[in-house]
């Protein structure tokens, strides 16, 4: 859907926040359905578990090993996967449809873990990479969505704002679920020393089961309140054509025609780069507490703190762009990210380890979200699944290369803090490509190519 300009943009601060109209905020609740998946299972309680409880029959580093393979498997998958299904969405307008599929598959998949127990390693590892699958691909269809329901002046404002709502629905879930963790009793749920294993994992995978229910749940209102944009067909397709065929079409057409979309391309490269630094530090920062000694109980707080903290600067990052400019404020956010790097290296406390997630929830979000609606503004509309599956593919592998040269660093260091330097590079070098991106241009030939496409 392309929204009507002719009317007036609602003033206040919904408008401020790009929430001002509905399918703005039932698209942005996606964004707080998904995001409880990625705080509870990819970051805070399900690694853990994984390790402790399903892989508790063998060495902490073969279940750890178990683990990364895991993620490696997701990401291999979505990554075949991704740009095909992208351009299917695109020629058949089934983004909505192929949404719908993932995040079933993620939700159930997160359900199941409920029934992971002791010693369950491969029910876990599988559960885990088909859950990982569903909640990246489903992004993949989300994101694509995003320059069909935004205007040019406000795709800024709706992306961080939809991230500051992933924000709160991911703090929040995982707040709820650490007090019955940590204070069982409190909800009638299993404590004390002589529990059976089922009752000792209870609040866990209770945890789990919440995250699928709390995803499905959430998910309804992007699912009944975004329309499915109009199906768009270029000059040489037919209605009727094979999907199949003209996905594989589409990708061939867009790898031979790269020059024509230069920009948007280049944005993409400098997105896997500095996002690599990002990642690092969102990856690493836990093995980089526990090797300053802090307790677990700490390193989770630090978690809450991102996740909290993040929501008004998210907010604020949309409202920079519009003043500095989208380019501007992501080179803001990756200047912050390089004294992050440097701040880190000094500090050896639990409350300069709180400062400095403090710090990382100031640009997180928003320098995320910016990078995505940048994307979005350079992309054709009738291509947007297929160039987001490419940029989930990027955004994916852009998470390999840090924490290899992170390991690198420490082999060679001996010590975290001395790598956390190194992960400047990335800051540096995805910066300076960034500042080559005309923007102007790439929004140009993006709209000239969505001029060149028929009505179907």
């Amino acid at each position: 859907m392309t929204p009507d300009t002719t009317v007036p943009a609602r003033k206040g601060l919904l408008n401020a926040l790009g929430l001002h109209r509905p399918e703005l905020r039932a698209w942005a609740m996606y964004d707080w359905a998904v995001s409880a998946m990625q705080t509870v299972i990819t970051t805070a309680v399900f690694p853990i578990y994984f390790i402790s409880v399903a892989g508790a029959d063998m060495p902490k580093p073969q279940a750890t090993a178990w683990y990364s393979w895991a993620n490696t498997a997701a990401a291999v998958l979505i990554a075949v996967l991704s740009p095909i299904l992208g351009a299917m969405a695109d020629y058949r307008s089934a983004k909505k449809r192929f949404l719908r599929v993932f995040m079933l598959l993620g939700v159930f998949s997160t359900m199941g873990m409920f029934f992971i127990m002791h010693g369950d390693l491969f029910l876990a590892a599988t559960l885990f990479v088909l859950s990982l699958a569903g909640a990246t691909g489903s992004m993949t269809f989300y994101e694509s969505l995003l320059p069909h329901i935004a205007r040019e002046d406000e795709i800024d404002r709706v992306s961080t704002g939809a991230y500051a709502m992933g924000y709160i629905g991911g703090g929040l879930l995982l707040a709820i679920n650490l007090a019955w963790i940590s204070n069982p009793a409190l909800f009638g749920l299993p404590s004390g020393d002589n529990l059976t294993p089922a009752e000792a994992t209870l609040p866990a995978r209770l945890a789990f089961l919440s995250v699928g229910v709390w995803w499905l749940l959430f998910s309804i209102p992007m699912l009944r309140g975004v329309p499915e944009p109009p199906r768009r067909i270029e000059t040489d397709e037919t209605p009727t054509g094979n999907a199949v065929v003209v996905a594989f079409s589409r990708l061939r057409e867009t790898l031979g025609e790269l020059r024509l979309y230069k920009q948007a391309f280049l944005t993409m490269l400098a997105f896997t780069i500095y996002n690599d630094g990002i990642q690092t530090i969102v990856r690493m920062a836990t093995v980089f507490g526990e090797e300053l000694g802090l307790p677990r109980s700490d390193l989770i707080t630090a978690v809450l703190i991102v996740q909290f903290v993040g929501i008004p600067f998210a907010f604020l990052f949309g409202t920079l762009a519009s003043r500095l400019g989208t380019k501007r404020s992501i080179l803001l956010g990756l200047a912050v990210y390089t004294g992050i790097c440097i701040y880190a290296y000094t500090i050896h406390t639990v409350t300069e380890f709180y400062v400095l997630a403090g710090m990382v929830a100031m640009v997180q979000g928003g320098t995320q979200a910016l990078s995505r609606s940048l994307f979005a503004s350079m992309v054709p509309k009738h291509k947007s699944g297929e160039f987001f599956g490419f940029y989930s593919v990027f955004e994916k592998f852009g998470g390999i290369l840090g924490p290899a040269v992170f390991g690198i660093a420490v082999s060679t260091t001996g010590s975290s803090r001395s790598a956390i330097l190194w992960v400047i590079a990335f800051f540096v070098v995805g910066g300076a490509m960034l500042m080559t991106v005309n923007i102007a241009e790439g929004e140009r030939m993006a709209r000239d190519a969505d001029a060149r496409t028929l009505s179907a």
